[in-house]
């Protein structure tokens, strides 16, 4: 049976937190480095069917089996819709939209603070000072750049209704279905969660494509990069970094690098896409990473 002990030098450990984020943060650049010659949907449906073909060779190779308990498969279908159908349905749409890739990496980047109020509201657990300041400090910083950037009024920047709704469908898909993963659903091995929740997504985005009348495709070496990428380092190359961070027990340190996932992205499309900021968005940026960081951390202490 395979293993993960060629994976467990302690210098890959060590940098293992690090390149995840890294690799996390080009999920927006992908998307809009294939969107250009495939439709949103289309591309995810692509990616999801690659996807499924990688995991059951992987379920294979490490000898992890699928659940034959419907309630199992059930619990993980509905987290999957959430967190990989409404959240990379969202993402990808709100790109296609015009919605910059740095700005969408941010408003998604909010996660943690929403998870902390809607736990808040609906569980009752007390929010403390910083945790509300931390709340306050990043809607400041979101306003500053939503407020910069259409200000610019740049070829480049759309913002648009349409691609702030998809925006929220993402963090609301993303935030919901991890609240659900944790609250909901039974413990199960990562690569068997996985392919369950890629099941439910790659169903859902060929719904998608489907009622958009999506499905054309122009093999563009830009979109299979893209393609390649999103599928082999992000979706397997990510997945095995985190299993061996769990096995070394580093994975609770990875929330806190979560935070440079945004103003990576922001670098790399500037970099790649010259989406350009003023001074007072990216401070805006800093703002929000802070104010995320600062509500995420007192959580943490508190328990």
């Amino acid at each position: 049976m395979a293993d993960l002990r060629l994976l467990s030098s302690p210098w890959l450990v060590r940098l293992a937190p690090w390149l995840f984020v890294l690799l996390w943060s080009t999920g927006f650049i992908s998307a809009k480095y294939g969107l250009p010659y495939s439709e949103p949907f289309t591309f995810l449906s692509w990616r999801m069917g690659l996807n499924l073909l990688c995991f059951a060779l992987l379920l294979k190779v490490f000898a992890v089996s699928l659940p034959r308990s419907w309630r199992l498969w059930r619990q993980q279908l509905l987290a999957g819709s959430l967190i990989h159908g409404a959240y990379l349905g969202g993402v990808f749409s709100a790109i296609d939209a015009g919605i910059p890739a740095g700005l969408t990496a941010l408003l998604v980047g909010l996660q943690p603070l929403l998870t902390g109020f809607l736990v808040y509201l609906f569980w009752q657990q007390k929010l403390g000072l910083r945790q509300w300041g931390g709340l306050v400090l990043g809607l400041v910083g979101v306003l500053l750049v939503l407020q910069q950037t259409a200000d610019m009024q740049l070829e480049s920047v759309s913002i648009t209704w349409q691609g702030l709704l998809w925006v929220l469908l993402a963090l609301l898909g993303i935030t919901l279905g991890t609240l659900y993963q944790k609250q909901a659903c039974d413990p199960q091995p990562l690569l068997a969660t996985s392919f369950m929740q890629y099941s439910a997504t790659f169903v859902l985005v060929l719904l998608g494509a489907g009622l958009r009348g999506e499905g054309a495709v122009e093999w563009h070496p830009d979109f299979i990069l893209a393609l390649g990428w999103s599928v082999l380092v992000l979706s397997v190359g990510a997945l095995l970094l985190l299993l061996m961070m769990i096995k070394a027990g580093e994975a609770t340190r990875t929330a806190s690098y979560f935070y440079l996932a945004p103003p990576l992205t922001a670098l790399e499309a500037w970099l790649l896409f010259d989406e350009r900021m003023t001074g007072l968005a990216l401070a805006g940026m800093l703002l929000t990473v802070l104010g995320v960081y600062w509500a995420n951390r007192s959580t943490r202490t508190e328990r």
